[in-house]
């Protein structure tokens, strides 16, 4: 697709993420420790009956500027059993809450940096969860790791422990990149990573891409995509740098380097997409991609994929989501639940024998109705009305009115061939992928 400055300037129109809707700079404080509580015992009622469990690490060994996740850098080793304490204590805080005949599809660890802590660590916190819940045989069990402190034993290790899934921040390959971010390098080359991983009986590989970055262009960019192809990964993600200094203060230092343009920005991602499109990985909502034997490309050739906090996941795997450590959400079908942020006031708060919820927000059947038309849109690129109507027991014609759906507020996506209408159906083009929130809005 070619896009033009009048096709950027027509569709460039501030709008949420849809991480989750309602967004979370709608979480409030009235939503607290006793609120969570409740909440947890509601979704054991409530659909679906599947258990996903979230761990936040919030540790890194250094500051990478452009990232905009809650870490905190450094960490003693004093420090680190204290937060694996309290990651530990607040499982079997929960543990009691939740009916345990509900099976587990789904354990992610992220972070911060999972795997710069010690593997001994890792594994109380697995051995935690493994005494407390079931997993069915196929969960997927996943881990982010920094390819940068990542050896080859630590990989044995975690497929000791149950994970069967890594995803690497890559980012860039080119070194000079990685300097202006502050980020290391690499330890080992990340196609042996890869292969022993695979080796290894790990189902799959995830690799991940940031464009936008300092001394990035088009084409190195490209050249970067080019190579990480050649590795072959079961699922590459090309995120998109968000330039936000007034939140994230490490940034500022990147724009002494200079940024790309939102228009270079827009051409690196679609030369990717295109590119790796011709290199057989299906495009996955906005900026995944997976090879059509991955278990994402096939839900979303069935109208099965969703997503979380975490990314993208088929409904298989999709369940109520449990989050433990600072930061983390708990994304149930009726609250949203966030952690406190700054580890030393989690790791007191759990100490104190409390629940360490910061804000939350608790959904009505609108809004979950709502929640449910723009996953749809954003993960399967498709909507069925009808469907969603039998789902929650009410007219059609009521699911409309609850989103303000009128077919005219459409009509600039229909004329540029981005959104076909067909009866009770929308259906997004693959260009109309890349302005997906817009159609969402």
């Amino acid at each position: 697709m070619q896009i033009t400055p009048e096709f950027l300037h027509k569709y460039n129109q501030p709008g949420p993420r849809y991480t989750s809707y309602p967004p979370a700079n709608h979480f409030t404080e009235s939503f607290n420790a006793a609120s969570h509580s409740e909440a947890i015992r509601r979704s054991n009622t409530e659909q679906p009956q599947a258990i996903s469990l979230y761990v936040h690490i919030p540790f890194c060994p250094k500051l990478c500027y452009f990232c905009g996740c809650t870490t905190q850098i450094g960490g003693r080793d004093e420090q680190i059993v204290r937060y694996v304490d309290a990651v530990i204590r607040e499982i079997n805080m929960t543990a009691p809450l939740m009916d345990n005949t509900r099976p587990v599809t789904q354990i992610h660890w992220g972070g911060g940096t999972p795997n710069s802590i010690p593997m001994a660590q890792i594994r109380r916190i697995m051995d935690t969860i493994y005494a407390h819940f079931t997993l069915t045989p196929h969960a997927e069990v996943a881990m982010e790791c920094s390819p940068a402190y990542l050896e080859f034993e630590d990989i044995d290790e975690l497929r000791d422990m149950g994970f069967n899934r890594i995803s690497m921040g890559i980012q860039d390959l080119r070194a000079d990149v990685l300097a202006s971010i502050n980020r290391d390098a690499p330890k080992h080359p990340v196609k042996k990573l890869v292969d022993y991983m695979k080796a290894k009986g790990f189902e799959g590989v995830n690799l991940d891409l940031v464009y936008g970055l300092p001394r990035q262009t088009v084409d190195s960019f490209l050249d970067t995509v080019a190579k990480i192809v050649e590795i072959r990964p079961d699922r590459l993600v090309t995120f998109s740098y968000a330039h936000v200094p007034w939140v994230k203060k490490g940034q500022v230092v990147l724009e002494k380097y200079g940024l790309p343009t939102p228009e270079e920005k827009m051409q690196m991602l679609v030369q990717s997409m295109e590119y790796l499109n011709a290199q057989g990985y299906q495009t996955i909502g906005m900026d995944h991609y997976a090879l059509p034997t991955d278990s994402l490309a096939q839900a979303l050739a069935t109208k099965k994929l969703h997503r979380n906090f975490q990314g993208y996941c088929t409904r298989e795997t999709t369940g109520q989501v449990y989050g433990f450590g600072a930061s983390s959400i708990s994304q149930l079908q009726g609250a949203y639940s966030q952690n406190l942020k700054v580890t030393r006031d989690y790791m007191n708060a759990i100490e104190a024998g409390n629940f360490p919820t910061e804000r939350g927000y608790s959904l009505s059947v609108i809004e979950q109705i709502r929640r449910d038309v723009i996953n749809e849109i954003m993960c399967n690129a498709f909507l069925d009305f009808d469907e969603i109507a039998t789902k929650y027991d009410k007219p059609t014609d009521e699911i409309k009115e609850i989103v303000a759906y009128e077919a005219h507020k459409l009509d600039s996506f229909v004329a540029d061939s981005l959104v076909n209408i067909s009866g009770n159906q929308i259906t997004i083009s693959e260009a109309g992928r890349l302005i997906v929130r817009n159609i969402a809005m």
